[in-house]
């Protein structure tokens, strides 16, 4: 049962093929067998998940017919949880334990799902492997010698492996799209704005966006029925009608109009990928969808700009980490000069430690025009290039990331880890919602397809994902690693 999508485990739910208690019970021990070996989550809450699967079948019983009612689910370290310790992957954040609930897990639990537990992710959702992580790297379920993507590597690795029916993630650059394509799921990103923010711990404040990671387009609608709309607690959340997402899933796609970006097929990209997207389109076109060559311009300075911008935010949002309030504190500080020093050094791992760097550079005197406001200069540039492709096309598809999985370790260069989000990142620039899905692999290893929609159209996405998802089965493969697929 535990392999199954959400869609029909809540079909089972209802129908009483099974209860809660028992559905959470079995991704409990498969948790305990196999997270040594995976390091998705860096925290599991068994006790307090029996007991909500308890109160969700009472609630079934009471006729609560709820769709995600006891379904368990994981959130990424990254969102505040009442009375649990939310990490961020971090030293700083080791022991911190939130005394509120974020709107996300507020909605799903609400909805009455079933928290299992926290996953593993990038130091502060900095990376796009999951080494960063303080608490160790996170494996690839269909290969343990490489890595999952990140910085949601935990929660792409929790769903592929069948440690839990959905998670939560945050997208920054791509950190919900690459890992899903690593690890061969679904990974939905929506637009800015249209998922609130209030109490998912901030990287980069103009980027950040919460979104799923599922086994499904459906699913992901399911999940997004739940997390859409406007957040009075948020700022940046945008008071836009949050639609039924499910409703539209099955609309033809007769006159689709799809747009191939060039520079998504040029140098750098694997064949093997390249030759996945062009048979997946060809799905497409037998759906009645027409394919047609666009241009993205700017796209090629989408990762410098994306560089400058996220790190200065990021040196501004995590300058609050200082000893003082709360999170990690040095030993035996001899004055505060000191224990801010010793703190901020001991607390952030490389990583974070780099890119605050080049950030508090970006925005010093002197050098805010020459960076930072030509990055954002940058970013205007790169949103103009998608409103003018969405006037002659519905969609943008290509691939999620040039290549399958790479090995732990094999990216010791920052800069060549930077460019593993070189088709995601723009996407996150401008605001966007996108989604990858499973569309073929190579070696044994899962491909993602990269599905790119205009402003707040969450809906025509998931219809576009969902639609190609009937047609082929790539979604439904599954990792044989540890005898996981069996």
């Amino acid at each position: 049962m535990i392999d199954k999508t959400v869609a029909e485990l809540s079909v089972a739910l209802a129908a009483g093929d099974i209860s809660s208690v028992e559905l959470t019970q079995a991704y409990l021990d498969r948790i305990a067998r196999y997270n040594d070996d995976l390091n998705a989550f860096i925290t599991v809450c068994e006790e307090s998940a029996l007991d909500q699967a308890k109160a969700a079948d009472l609630a079934r019983a009471n006729g609560d017919t709820s769709p995600l009612l006891g379904i368990p689910l994981a959130h990424k370290d990254i969102f505040c949880t009442k009375g649990i310790t939310t990490t961020c992957g971090s030293r700083m954040l080791q022991n911190f334990v939130s005394p509120y609930d974020a709107t996300v897990v507020e909605r799903f639990s609400a909805a009455g799902t079933v928290m299992l537990g926290k996953t593993n992710m990038d130091e502060f959702a900095m990376g796009s492997s999951n080494e960063t992580s303080f608490f160790g790297p996170v494996r690839n379920p269909w290969d343990l010698s490489r890595v999952p993507g990140g910085s949601s590597g935990g929660s792409a690795a929790a769903v592929a492996a069948d440690l839990c029916a959905m998670a939560t993630g945050t997208d920054t650059g791509g950190s919900i799209r690459q890992p899903a394509a690593f690890c061969g799921i679904t990974g939905f990103k929506p637009s800015y704005g249209r998922v609130s923010r209030w109490g998912m711990i901030a990287f980069a404040s103009s980027l950040d966006q919460a979104g799923s990671l599922s086994k499904s387009a459906e699913d992901a609608a399911l999940m997004m029925n739940v997390m859409a709309g406007l957040d009075s607690k948020d700022s940046t959340s945008v008071d836009t009608e949050a639609v039924d997402y499910s409703a539209t899933l099955n609309d033809s796609l007769e006159g689709l109009r799809i747009g191939i970006p060039k520079q998504h097929f040029a140098e750098g990209l694997s064949a093997e990928v390249e030759s996945a997207i062009r048979t997946a389109l060809l799905e497409y076109e037998k759906l009645g969808a027409k394919v047609k060559e666009i241009s993205l311009p700017n796209n090629h300075l989408s990762v410098s700009a994306y560089y400058v911008v996220a790190p200065a935010e990021a040196s501004a949002n995590l300058s609050r980490y200082d000893g003082v309030r709360y999170g990690y504190r040095c030993e035996n500080p001899v004055d505060l000069e000191d224990m801010y020093k010793r703190t901020r050094s001991e607390g952030f791992g490389d990583e974070v430690k780099r890119r605050i760097m080049v950030g508090t550079y970006a925005l010093s005197a002197g050098f805010y025009d020459a960076y930072y406001r030509k990055a954002q200069k940058i970013r205007r540039l790169v949103k103009n290039d998608f409103t003018n492709a969405f006037k002659e096309v519905d969609v943008v598809i290509g691939p999620t990331s040039p290549h399958t999985a790479f090995e732990l370790g094999a990216n010791s260069d920052p800069v060549a880890m930077y460019l593993e989000d070189i088709y995601t990142i723009a996407v996150n620039l401008a605001g966007l919602p996108a989604i990858s899905i499973p569309a073929g692999s190579a070696n044994g290893l899962p491909i993602g397809m990269h599905i790119v929609a205009g402003d707040f159209e969450e809906a025509k996405l998931l219809n576009v994902a969902h639609q190609f998802q009937r047609q082929t089965d790539w979604h439904l493969s599954k990792p044989t690693t540890l005898g996981m697929g069996a």
